[in-house]
């Protein structure tokens, strides 16, 4: 039961990183947008 947990874990884990690869870079950009505006 355990390890059946544990791979369930991991999987979800390695979804969520490499969503987090993706999303970090775009959130970053669209940040650098809107200050930007807001500087103007």
């Amino acid at each position: 039961m355990a390890s059946q947990d544990m791979k369930s874990a991991e999987k979800t884990y390695g979804g969520f990183i490499s969503w987090l690869k993706w999303s970090v870079p775009i959130i970053a950009i669209i940040t650098l947008i809107v200050i930007m505006l807001i500087a103007e």
